[in-house]
């Protein structure tokens, strides 16, 4: 029985060293975690009762054996039953160190795929830049054209040019704008002619500057938040497969598609795990019992930036869903506003979607 199981152990072993399952959502590997644990114990609980009704046969026997020798065979074979429970227990604790180890490694592989998708994601965001060029009057040509009007008709005598920094600061442009064109010598019919121009272009600048300043430097926190989470997963994955004596790091790993190469030096390890005793087996033990610990971890660290992103864009939709004169203003609003708005969308099904949080709660905890 001792040789069928493992024999079992040994063509399991091998299915999974050489194959690494195409899995993009991390909570199909855990629902795969949570059968394989409870199969593997199932299997071992039926392995272990049928010892444990021998073992009970071997006690009824000695209770009415009379000779001194059948007495002895019976718990020598007492014992050598005994001493396969022990070996059933410690091959089924590998199985189940081996079954959370390597889907371990599947959710990190799969996770750190949306953390550099992510990672992306905001490098292709709005730049600072591009948000002022929507939020300042300054960079829209009707505007320009306006200044041009005004500064050709404008007071000389009682007017004054802005200096190059201030000449790009809006409010000031604005004030100096609107203060020359009272004092000028444009008609009232020319002024509302040129007003009517830029009126969209003021009022969505203005009422929008604050707002979109507020979706740059946020995305901009959470672009680091992101980068600090990649900085987690990867000295995750090092203390993960430091045990296993495997020193490439995840990028690397993943850049050369290394996998296989991990999973072999975890079959190494399995093997000196059976063949050590006492302490230096419990060592080995503990040490691959406690990267899956922060494994564990790092899941709920990822989930609540998740779920804080979302949020977050959540947020950013509201904001500029918010500008009232849309609909008037909707054929003088830059471009690039209503690319954000589109982008905003996308970012949103992305974090509810391609980058969705790992169902685990307490009880799976427990479980895994």
């Amino acid at each position: 029985m001792l040789l069928t199981l493992t024999l079992y152990l040994l063509l399991i072993s091998k299915a999974m060293a050489f194959s690494f399952p195409i899995e993009n959502d991390p909570n199909v590997i855990l629902k795969q975690l949570l059968f394989e644990i409870k199969d593997a114990n199932n299997r071992c609980e039926k392995l272990l009762d049928e010892k444990v009704c021998i073992i009970n046969e071997i006690n009824k026997a000695l209770e009415v054996a009379v000779s001194a020798e059948q007495k002895i065979d019976l718990l020598v074979e007492k014992d050598k039953i005994n001493r396969e429970i022990e070996y059933l227990r410690l091959d089924n604790s590998g199985e189940i160190s081996k079954i959370r180890y390597l889907k371990g490694l599947q959710i990190i592989k799969i996770l750190y795929e949306k953390v550099l998708s992510l990672d992306h994601h905001f490098a292709s965001v709005r730049t600072l830049n591009e948000i002022n060029k929507m939020s300042n009057p300054n960079q829209y040509p009707e505007y320009e054209k306006l200044k041009e009007v005004v500064s050709a008709k404008k007071d000389k005598k009682t007017s004054f040019e802005l200096s190059s920094i201030l000449g790009t600061n809006s409010m000031v442009s604005l004030v100096q704008t609107f203060t020359s064109m009272v004092s000028s010598n444009m008609s009232k019919e020319e002024k509302e002619k040129e007003l009517a121009n830029v009126e969209c272009i003021l009022d969505f600048t203005l009422r929008m500057q604050n707002d979109l300043n507020t979706i740059y430097f946020e995305t901009a926190f959470l672009q680091n938040s992101n980068t600090k989470i990649k900085s987690d997963i990867e000295g995750l994955f090092r203390d993960y497969t430091k045990p296993i004596g495997y020193t490439a790091t995840l990028d690397s790993c993943r850049s050369t598609d290394d996998w296989e190469h991990v999973t072999s030096k975890m079959e190494e390890y399995l093997n000196k795990l059976k063949t050590s005793t006492g302490t230096a087996q419990y060592k080995m033990q503990v040490n691959l019992e406690f990267p899956v610990d922060r494994l564990l971890q790092f899941i709920t660290q990822y989930n609540n930036f998740i779920d804080q992103g979302g949020k977050f864009y959540e947020k950013f939709k509201i904001i500029l869903n918010s500008y009232e004169n849309e609909k008037q203003c909707e054929s003088k609003l830059p471009m690039e506003y209503k690319k954000l708005k589109s982008d905003i969308d996308v970012a949103i099904n992305k974090f509810n979607i391609a980058y969705k949080p790992v169902e685990i709660n307490g009880t799976k905890m427990k479980e895994i």
